[in-house]
């Protein structure tokens, strides 16, 4: 895991959220998302600079869109804002996570 994955890991776990359980590196289809919480139904990917070039952006375009296909909600923060805002994060997440179940 990166530094921000393991940072926000450790706001995820344990049923931190509303008592809802998340796992990381969740095998969904051909797709290993970053954390998933089965009973939101959320995908919560981090994305590090290698997402910013234009072929990353293509496939990560299609597989939120085959994970919404499955019904999941997909959340996306890059490194930085897992990093340096990580309430504001957790703020969204909360709320995505409340306004699921």
């Amino acid at each position: 895991m990166t530094d921000s994955e393991r940072m926000l890991w450790s706001r995820l776990r344990g049923k931190q959220i509303l008592e809802v359980q998340f796992y990381r590196q969740k095998s969904i289809g051909n797709y290993i998302v970053d954390f998933y919480a089965s009973k939101a139904t959320i995908v919560i990917e981090v994305d590090g600079s290698q997402h910013m070039n234009d072929d990353n952006e293509e496939k990560d375009r299609k597989r939120d869109m085959y994970l919404k296909d499955q019904g999941l909600e997909v959340l996306r923060f890059n490194n930085l804002q897992v990093l340096q805002e990580i309430d504001s994060v957790m703020e969204v997440i909360y709320k995505t996570v409340e306004g699921r179940l």
